[in-house]
């Protein structure tokens, strides 16, 4: 049976500080085993090539083989999956246009553990950074960690925050939720939620998320730059964009397992 499936769901943000900000919207997702991407094609889905949906290897990691790509880092950071199931949580391409804020990579060893989380960021300037924490959590519970941010997202935010992360790796229901922190105060600035319920991926049912979220990557980005012209317009402060960091990866830090 496939694993692969498709999440029918809700992204809501909530900025609270330096001003009040908050915004939801209705999204539909995927959750991809890199081991059948070459089994995904169908009616309405297929791998580097244009459909109504499609998922490109340009869009993961380095651009390249993602799961080479997957497997080097872990093991560049001592972590080994021997084979282990690896599967990616992302927005599809629609009609070949496509942006993902935030791709969610679970990493299992082949004993079933999970023994990694990698968050991977993409900004509006076409650069990506991702957070790696190594867990070796059971699906059922709540992963929680946190990553000192090093990577420039929104101009209305800076650097000197605190990503506090809280996951279950996905079943029937999808729940993630980031919480950023002033680093120094420890005071609260954002609470980004993703919920989401899953359907089997199937052509009826990717037919239906088309109908039912038209347009889901225009309403992504356009929904990011209209947020920040209402922020720009409560009088949120302005930071200029530094550079990437150097390193596609940085680690970050296990806290508890709830």
């Amino acid at each position: 049976m496939m694993r692969s499936c498709l999440y029918l769901g809700q992204v809501m943000h909530h900025r609270l500080a330096p001003v009040g900000h908050r915004f939801t919207y209705r999204v539909a997702s995927l959750l991809v085993d890199l081991d059948e991407l070459n089994a995904l094609g169908s009616r309405w889905l297929s791998h580097n090539r244009a459909n109504l949906f499609s998922i490109h290897d340009r869009d993961l990691g380095d651009g390249a083989d993602p799961r080479r790509w997957i497997d080097g880092e872990l093991a560049r950071h001592g972590i080994r999956l021997d084979g282990g199931r690896v599967t990616v949580h992302l927005f599809p391409r629609v009609l070949g246009f496509g942006f993902t804020p935030l791709t969610t990579w679970f990493c299992r060893d082949a004993a079933g553990r999970l023994a990694a989380v990698l968050y991977e960021v993409h900004n509006t300037f076409g650069e990506r950074h991702a957070y790696l924490v190594h867990t070796e959590a059971d699906q059922r519970r709540t992963l929680r960690h946190s990553a000192d941010k090093c990577f420039h997202v929104s101009p209305f935010i800076g650097l000197g925050g605190t990503y506090d992360f809280a996951v279950r790796a996905p079943d029937e229901i999808l729940a993630l939720s980031i919480r950023e922190r002033d680093r120094a105060t420890g005071r609260p600035i954002l609470i980004a939620t993703h919920t989401a319920r899953r359907a089997p991926l199937t052509d009826a049912a990717l037919l239906r998320a088309a109908l039912a979220y038209p347009l889901l990557p225009l309403k992504i980005l356009g929904g990011i730059h209209w947020e920040a012209l209402r922020l720009w317009l409560k009088g949120a402060p302005f930071h200029r964009k530094p550079p990437p960091p150097e390193a596609l990866v940085s680690l970050a830090d296990k806290r508890d397992v709830l």
